[in-house]
């Protein structure tokens, strides 16, 4: 059951509206921040207890957000004007429940739902949409896999249907690696699904996350995002991601079409790869993105205050840019000791002294081989700059372990 509530209220202070926050990350963190500057109250609940937004919340609590029960008590007492889900994580059966109820799950309980596992959101972006995706198939054993393998081809791309971070991603080059993607999947998969996404592998000249925002009729865009993965995971963002504006164009109707087809008030965050004239529609996030981090040094209203102003139904006049600008993570090392052990981040006065640089250290509480720990924002005069002096600044950044 729920543990560690709090409560920050000041004296004569009577809130614009109760958002409750299924996962506390570093997005999460992010959001509420924006949300009290609106005079917000805010609830941060998961699975661990001092997670990032726990630490800014007003108030906390630690639940399993794949317990339906749990879940619903919870929401039923707090009684929020807002469910804000932050990862995919959760029970989302049961937010479909509490809509039907008369809660407001933001951006809508359909498109959390369909967002949970990649199965559902690929199937609904191809098969229903026509979206032009990767060549693809699922799986729920090894056996399984290695059909899927031979029908999408090698090298393929295999996924766990719900992860986070990338985390249990890997590319099988050919049959005899299908054993190692499969342990790693199931190793990282979160949830409750034995079941892996394989895709054909895209060569792509550039991938780019299209902060999309939706409220009411309307659909506006932030400039394109260029990303870098690892791991399956982020290492470096920028924006702006110069690319033709005819395959722009192509994004954005494609972006335009799913979102709306998802319905509710948000910013999404939708992923594609660019190959030569060809976009490829490749995931979707419900909510702020990690690679739009990079928003919080370019753009006068970040993706959190977008978010928030879209599902709060506050005016956005317009999404203005002052200049170009760069993220990079400071990961935890990749062979640790005690991941309870306490640590440190090196590096952040050698960072700061660099021009226009700023740093955002994340404060959780475990560390995990690669895990993101923090992030660099660099503006720039432009990406290319940005981007280069974020390089240069990672490799100052260590995250140790302290006694």
């Amino acid at each position: 059951m729920p543990i560690d509530s709090r409560f920050v209220q000041l004296p004569g202070m009577k809130h614009q509206k109760k958002i409750l926050l299924l996962g506390s990350g570093e997005l999460g963190k992010e959001l509420v921040i924006s949300a009290q500057r609106l005079g917000v109250y805010t609830i941060a609940v998961d699975r661990y207890a001092n997670a990032p937004a726990h630490q800014v919340a007003h108030e906390a609590h630690v639940i399993d957000m794949l317990d339906g029960a749990v879940l619903k008590s919870l929401i039923r007492r707090l009684k929020p004007d807002f469910i804000v889900p932050e990862i995919e994580a959760i029970r989302t059966e049961a937010l479909l429940e509490l809509e039907s109820e008369g809660f407001h799950v933001v951006p809508s309980a359909k498109a959390v739902n369909l967002t949970m596992n990649r199965d559902k959101i690929r199937d609904f972006a191809h098969e229903k949409l026509k979206l032009k995706t990767a060549k693809y198939a699922y799986a729920h054993s090894l056996e399984e896999m290695e059909m899927a393998a031979e029908h999408v081809g090698f090298p393929c791309v295999i996924k766990p249907v719900m992860s986070s971070s990338g985390k249990g991603q890997s590319i099988a080059k050919n049959k005899k690696q299908l054993a190692l993607s499969w342990h790693l999947a199931m190793s990282h998969k979160r949830g409750d699904q034995s079941q892996v996404i394989v895709e054909e592998f895209i060569r792509f000249d550039f991938e780019i996350t299209l902060l999309t925002v939706r409220q009411g009729a309307r659909t506006l865009f932030c400039p394109v995002i260029g990303h870098r993965q690892e791991r399956g995971d982020y290492q470096e963002s920028w924006q702006p991601q110069r690319m033709p504006v005819k395959l722009l164009r192509q994004a954005q109707a494609m972006a335009k079409k799913v979102t709306s087809a998802l319905g509710g008030n948000g910013l999404f965050g939708v992923e594609f790869f660019v190959r030569g004239a060809e976009v490829f529609f490749s995931e979707l996030s419900p909510r702020p993105h990690d690679t739009g981090m990079v928003t919080m040094i370019t753009q006068d209203l970040n993706e959190f205050d977008l978010h928030l102003r879209a599902f709060l139904n506050l005016p956005i006049p317009e999404i203005r840019c002052h200049g170009a600008g760069a993220s990079g993570v400071i990961l935890a090392g990749g062979k640790l000791k005690d991941s309870s052990a306490s640590y440190l981040v090196r590096g952040v006065e050698k960072i700061l002294q660099s021009k226009s640089a700023q740093v955002r250290i994340f404060g959780k509480q475990e560390l995990k081989p690669f895990r993101r720990m923090g992030v660099i924002l660099v503006g720039g005069a432009n990406e290319k700059k940005a981007l280069s002096t974020v390089k240069r600044l990672r490799k100052m950044a260590s995250v140790i372990e302290s006694s």
